[in-house]
C-alpha cells in the first residue's frame, strides 16, 4: 500500500483504509453522528424581521417569568456548594451543541473528587436556540442554570449589556488571568475590570487538502511545501487554486466555497465589523472588503463547488472527493472524517493556513441568580483550567484557550491519523499563539453571517453580480444593526 509519504513520488492515491473506531485521543476526534460536529455548535441563523422578534421576545419573556416564578418557590437559597453534611448538591450546566465535558469524563471525575456534588447538563442544539433563552431568562431573573455557556460571537453583547447578571470569576480560587490567551480573556472582561466568563475553546484555523488531488494537479503534497504555498496572505491561496484549476482532475474544484474563504480571511483581522471603539465599521472595514474581494474572486473564477457548508450537498461532496481543500477550525476534522469516510483515509491532510485566524469558541459563566453560586464557581475554574482542557482537547478536538495546555502531551503529541498522522497538536496550538486580539461586537454573528449566508450565496449560487450581493449583505444586516 502506497503510504502517505509516497504523494510526491508517486502522485497516485493509496488504498482507502477503515478509519480507527476509538473516538478517545488517536486524533480522529469524531463528535456527533448527525449534522455538523457538535464542537461547531452551528451559527445563529440570520434574523427574522424586528416586528416578529419583538412578538416572539414578548411571549418567551412572559413564559421566561412564569418559569422564574414556580422556581422561585421551590428555591432553598445558596447552600455553600460544598454537598457538606451529608447533603447533595446538583450543579446544573446549561450549553449549546456538545462541549464535550461530559463525553471526556471530566464530570464524572469532578464528582468523584469532590463528593456530594452531581451535575447535570442540559443541552439546546444549535446556538440560535439557545442564547435568545438565555437572554429572556437573565430578563427574569429566573430558569438559569447554575452555569450558563456563551458562545464567543455572543459574549460582547453580554459584557456590555448583561455583565450586572453575572458573576465575577475573576475573584474565584484558582482562577489565574496569565492560564488565558490575552485575547480570549479580554474578550469576557468588562471595562471595569469584571470578568464574567472563563474561556473554554478556540477554533484556530488551518488548510484541509486533499493530497492525492493536489498530487494530480501538479501541486506539492507535503504539508510543510503546500502550506508555502500561501504563506502570508489568503490572495496566495487564490492563486493556488488558479493553478489546481490549469490541472484540475476532472470533476473537482479547488475549494468548497467562497464562504468559507470570507470567514478564513475575516477572522484574522482584529478589526472587522467594529472598532475598538464599539462603533460599527462593517461598510468600510478593511478586513471585510480584503475578505469579501477574495470571496468574489473564488466566486466568479470558477475556483468553488458553489456549497453553502453543513448542508447536504456539502456533506456528499466530500464523499464524492468534489474539492481540493478546505479551511478548516479543529472541530472540523472529525465532520470531514464522517462524510469522506473511509474512502478519505490517507488522502486528507493539514497545512497551516496563510494567517492566524480564529473561528469558533465559547465560555462558560455564572449567573448572579444562579441557586448555588460557590459550588458552580469551583467547577467553572476547575472544567476551565489548563490540565482540563488539555483533557478534552484529547477527547474532543477541542484546542485549549489556556497556553500551558499546548506543552502537555495530549496536545503536543496529539497526530490524527485520518489526516495523515498530521502533527494537528502543533499546527492548533501554533496558529492559537498568533491569532490577534479580536474585536467583537454585539452584533458579530449576525453580521458575519449576512455575508456568509445571503450576500456570497447570491453571486456564487445565483449568479448575481458582486455589487448585488453586497446590497444584500447590507440590506440583512440593516435589519439587525442600527449604524
Amino acid at each position: 500500500m502506497i503510504g502517505c509519504r509516497d504523494w510526491a513520488r508517486r502522485g497516485v492515491p493509496p488504498r482507502s483504509r477503515a478509519p480507527e473506531e476509538r473516538a478517545v485521543s488517536d486524533g480522529t476526534w469524531q463528535r456527533d453522528g448527525n449534522g455538523p460536529p457538535q464542537a461547531h455548535r452551528p451559527r445563529a441563523v440570520s434574523r427574522p424581521s424586528r416586528r416578529r422578534e419583538a412578538a416572539a421576545g414578548i411571549a418567551a419573556t412572559l413564559a421566561a417569568v412564569l418559569f422564574a416564578a414556580c422556581a422561585e418557590d421551590a428555591r432553598t437559597g445558596e447552600d455553600g456548594g460544598s454537598g457538606a453534611g451529608g447533603r447533595s448538591t446538583t450543579v446544573t450546566v446549561g450549553t449549546f451543541g456538545v462541549f464535550g465535558y461530559k463525553q471526556a469524563g471530566l464530570y464524572a471525575e469532578y464528582e468523584r473528587l469532590h463528593p456530594g456534588i452531581t451535575i447535570k447538563e442540559s443541552v439546546i442544539e444549535r446556538n440560535d436556540a439557545y442564547y435568545p433563552q438565555l437572554l429572556t431568562h437573565l430578563a427574569a431573573g429566573g430558569g438559569l442554570a447554575d452555569i450558563q455557556a456563551v458562545e464567543t460571537g455572543n459574549i460582547n453583547e453580554v459584557v456590555t449589556t448583561q455583565a450586572d447578571r453575572f458573576v465575577d470569576l475573576s475573584r474565584v480560587k484558582g482562577v489565574r488571568r496569565s492560564d488565558w490567551l490575552p485575547w480570549k480573556w479580554d474578550q469576557a472582561t468588562t471595562r471595569s475590570g469584571r470578568t464574567i466568563g472563563l474561556g473554554t475553546d478556540i477554533g484556530p484555523i488551518a488548510v484541509c487538502y486533499r493530497k492525492d488531488l493536489f498530487a494530480k494537479a501538479g501541486l506539492p503534497t507535503d504539508r510543510e511545501s503546500v502550506g508555502r504555498l500561501w504563506a502570508g496572505d489568503w490572495q496566495k491561496y487564490i492563486d493556488t487554486g488558479k493553478r489546481y484549476m490549469a490541472r484540475a482532475p476532472a470533476g473537482t474544484v479547488f475549494t468548497d466555497s467562497a464562504a468559507g474563504i470570507y470567514n478564513a480571511s475575516v477572522h484574522a483581522h482584529a478589526e472587522r465589523y467594529y472598532d475598538h471603539r464599539g462603533r460599527p465599521v462593517y461598510r468600510t472595514s478593511r478586513a471585510v472588503k480584503e475578505s469579501w474581494d477574495l470571496a468574489m474572486q473564488a466566486a466568479t473564477g470558477g475556483l468553488t463547488a458553489r456549497l453553502k457548508q453543513f448542508e447536504k450537498p456539502w456533506d456528499q461532496a466530500y464523499a464524492n472527493g468534489r474539492f481540493a481543500s478546505v479551511a478548516c477550525p479543529p472541530w472540523m476534522l472529525g465532520y470531514i472524517k464522517e462524510k469522506a469516510g473511509a474512502e478519505g483515509a490517507d488522502k486528507w491532510d493539514v497545512a497551516a493556513a496563510p494567517r492566524p485566524a480564529n473561528w469558533g469558541g465559547s465560555f462558560i459563566t455564572v449567573p448572579k441568580a444562579a441557586r448555588h453560586r460557590t459550588a458552580a464557581t469551583a467547577l467553572a475554574a476547575w472544567l476551565t483550567a489548563p490540565e482540563q482542557q488539555a483533557k478534552l482537547f484529547g477527547r474532543q478536538a477541542s484546542i485549549p484557550s489556556t497556553p500551558a495546555s499546548y506543552a502537555m502531551p495530549l496536545v503536543r503529541d496529539a497526530r490524527n491519523p485520518y489526516f495523515c498522522g498530521a502533527p494537528t497538536g502543533r499546527i492548533f496550538s501554533a496558529a492559537a499563539r498568533a491569532i490577534p486580539t479580536l474585536v467583537i461586537g454585539p452584533k458579530e454573528q449576525q453580521i458575519g453571517t449576512a455575508f456568509t449566508d445571503v450576500g456570497i450565496p447570491q453571486v456564487e449560487q445565483q449568479g448575481k453580480s458582486p455589487r448585488a450581493g453586497w446590497k444584500a449583505a447590507q440590506k440583512e444586516i440593516d435589519n439587525v444593526v442600527d449604524a
